[in-house]
């Protein structure tokens, strides 16, 4: 069981409470290749009965099919949901859409109760290293949030206005607590939500390995010419041979070929995976 839950998170969770009053619409980003292990429970309890969007991000780097099936089993749930690539430009705007009309119509009941009108109050949250920033970002066709290959860069809320559209609350990435089921860690790990250091890094690249191994055999094999074996250690010592991830003297170093096989998950160089499917009902 991981436990992590530094001050500033714990902050952002209090701060986003208080400005809860003050939005028509959470939006909420998950990662499209870990969507459960992504989606954070203590969000749901905090932003308790305002409307939500989640925003599957990353799609592009995500099995596209298991894309469709997750959005598909959010919107059986009567939760709406979109799957993004910030980089496809018609994405954007459908997004920018969505959030309005959402808005809009949260708004009107408020209307109907003698509330005046105003621009639509969106907050987006999500956990760190979602992509968060860069999408605000996109939406604001400038640099204003700040964006980094580690998980925890954003620190504080801000407001920005977004092509006179509506009003975006960026909000600090937040984990909850602990994790109770040691898997949803691990493709936390996979994906680059935590920190390396709260999981040994071989044994994250282990599962991975396996994981592909199960379901995308044939992209191993593409990438590094690997045929799975039982024996872990072989999967590895296999890898860095190929990718000359070697100590001096020519002995491979593990280490390297772990980070070496995060990156080219991270990068997409080991093809569009996504780590969790939707359990079928027997």
């Amino acid at each position: 069981m991981i436990q992590w839950f530094p001050g500033h998170m714990a902050k952002a969770r209090r701060e986003m409470e208080e400005k809860l009053q003050l939005v028509d619409v959470v939006v909420e980003l998950v990662d499209a290749r870990a969507p459960q292990a992504s989606e954070n429970p203590m969000l749901h309890d905090v932003t308790r009965d305002k409307r939500k969007i989640k925003v599957l991000m990353k799609k592009d780097l995500a099995d596209p099919s298991i894309t469709e099936e997750w959005i598909q089993c959010f919107k059986q749930q009567q939760q709406i949901a979109i799957a993004i690539d910030v980089n496809e430009k018609s994405d954007i705007p459908k997004l920018t859409q969505l959030i309005k009309e959402t808005g809009i119509e949260n708004q009107r009941k408020m209307i109907e109760k003698g509330v005046k009108e105003r621009p639509v109050r969106a907050l987006v949250a999500g956990v760190p290293n979602v992509g968060k920033s860069t999408l605000i970002n996109r939406f604001a066709n400038k640099k204003i949030a700040v964006i980094g290959d580690r998980p925890g860069v954003t620190k504080k809320q801000q407001w920005i206005k977004v092509k006179n559209q509506f009003e975006l609350l960026d909000t600090p990435g937040i984990l909850w607590p602990k994790f109770e089921e040691p898997l949803t860690g691990t493709n936390l790990a996979i994906i680059g939500t935590i920190k390396e250091e709260l999981i040994p890094q071989q044994d994250v690249v282990a599962h991975l390995l396996t994981y592909m191994g199960e379901h995308y055999p044939a992209f191993l094999k593409e990438r590094y010419q690997l045929e799975m074996q039982e024996d872990m250690w072989e999967n590895f010592t296999q890898i860095g041979k190929r990718r000359g991830a070697l100590e001096s003297g020519g002995i491979v170093d593990i280490d390297k070929v772990a980070e070496l096989v995060l990156r080219d998950f991270r990068s997409g160089k080991l093809g569009r995976v996504t780590l969790e499917r939707i359990k079928k009902e027997a």
